[in-house]
C-alpha cells in the first residue's frame, strides 16, 4: 500500500530578489546567475520589474559603461576565467543579484580535438538542417579547482555540468553550458518543491558531453548535451546516487521517472515557462543507471520514452 502522499506545506525559497535583470537574451530575478561569454566580448545588462529608485552595477574586472538609468554595457576583460558582477537595487532589504561571467576559452584554441590536453573531440562538419543551435560552440568555460564550486544559480554548481568520461582529479577541465538550461533547472526545482519532494537540488546524471564521450557511448551525433542544452535528471533527497522512490509504492522504477516527468510537462503546459520548451524523455533504470528523466532547451517541443 503507497504510503502518504508528500508533504506540500514547506515553503521552498527560490532566492530571488524583488527586481530581475535582462542579459544575454534570458530574464530572471534569482540572487546568483551566470553567463557565458568569449574574451572582450560586451554585454548588455538590464535592471526590470524592480520598484522605483536608483539600481547601481559594480565589477571586479572589464569596463562597465552607464547607458540609461538602469541599463549597462559591460566589456570583459581578455583573459579567461570567472568575474562577479554584481547589481545593487533600491529596497530596503538591500537586494543584490551577483551575475558570474564566465570568459570562456575561445574554440580557436582547440587542436586536434584536445584543449590543454582536455579531450573535446569533433563537432559536426555542419548545423543539423542548419539550425544555428548546432553550430559549434565558439569557446569553452574553463573549470578549475578553485572555482568548480561556483553557484551558477542559488541551487546549482559549475561541477554538476562537467561531462561524467572525466572522473579523475586532473584540471582544468573544459565545458559548454547555456544559460537557459540552468534556469529551467531552478524552474523545476522550484516545481518539485511546490509538489512537496523537498530538496536542495537536483541530481544531475549527465549534462555536457564531449563529442568525443558522447561517440564513446554511441549517443546520436546531434545529441543536445554536447552544446550544454541538455540535462539528465533525477529527485534524490539524500544523495544516494538513485532516483527517490517518488509515488510511494516500495520501489524505484520507470513509474517514479514517469511522474517526474508528468510534472515538468504540466509546468511546461503554463505560459510563463513557454520560453523552456525543449525535448523531454522519461528512462527506465538499467544496470548502468537509475531511472531518469531527460530535459533539453532546443526551443521545440519533442516527447519520447527511452
Amino acid at each position: 500500500m503507497a504510503s502518504a502522499p508528500p508533504d506540500r506545506a514547506s515553503k521552498f525559497d527560490t532566492h530571488a530578489a524583488d527586481f530581475a535583470i535582462a542579459f544575454n537574451g534570458e530574464r530572471a530575478a534569482y540572487r546568483d546567475l551566470s553567463t557565458f561569454v568569449l574574451p572582450a566580448a560586451t554585454l548588455t545588462i538590464e535592471a526590470v520589474d524592480g520598484p522605483p529608485g536608483d539600481y547601481a552595477l559594480t565589477a571586479v574586472a572589464g569596463t562597465v559603461t552607464t547607458t540609461a538609468p538602469r541599463a549597462w554595457r559591460w566589456r570583459a576583460p581578455a583573459a579567461a576565467g570567472s568575474y562577479e558582477i554584481k547589481i545593487d537595487g533600491p529596497s530596503a532589504k538591500n537586494d543584490v543579484i551577483t551575475l558570474r561571467a564566465f570568459v570562456m576559452v575561445p574554440a580557436s584554441q582547440v587542436q586536434n580535438g584536445s584543449l590543454n590536453g582536455y579531450p573535446i573531440g569533433q563537432y559536426p562538419a555542419k548545423a543539423l538542417n542548419g539550425n544555428p543551435i548546432y553550430e559549434r560552440p565558439a569557446g569553452f568555460v574553463e573549470v578549475t579547482k578553485q572555482n568548480e564550486d561556483a553557484k551558477l544559480s542559488p541551487h546549482f554548481r559549475l561541477k554538476q555540468f562537467v561531462c561524467k568520461e572525466d572522473t579523475t582529479r586532473r584540471y582544468p577541465k573544459y565545458l559548454v553550458l547555456k544559460e537557459r538550461l540552468v534556469l529551467k533547472l531552478e524552474a523545476i526545482l522550484e516545481r518539485v518543491n511546490t509538489l512537496g519532494y523537498h530538496v536542495d537540488t537536483l541530481h544531475v546524471m549527465s549534462a555536457y558531453r564531449t563529442p568525443y564521450y558522447n561517440h564513446a557511448i554511441g549517443d546520436v551525433l546531434y545529441s543536445m548535451h554536447q552544446w550544454g542544452s541538455a540535462a539528465d535528471i533525477f529527485i534524490d533527497k539524500d544523495d544516494k546516487g538513485v532516483m527517490d522512490d517518488l509515488n510511494h509504492d516500495g520501489k524505484v522504477d520507470a513509474n517514479d521517472s514517469r511522474l517526474l516527468f508528468d510534472d515538468i510537462e504540466q509546468m511546461l503546459a503554463e505560459p510563463a515557462y513557454g520560453r523552456f520548451q525543449g525535448g523531454m524523455g522519461w528512462y527506465p533504470g538499467t544496470a548502468a543507471h537509475p531511472p531518469f528523466v531527460h530535459v533539453d532547451v532546443r526551443g521545440t517541443k519533442a516527447r519520447w520514452r527511452g
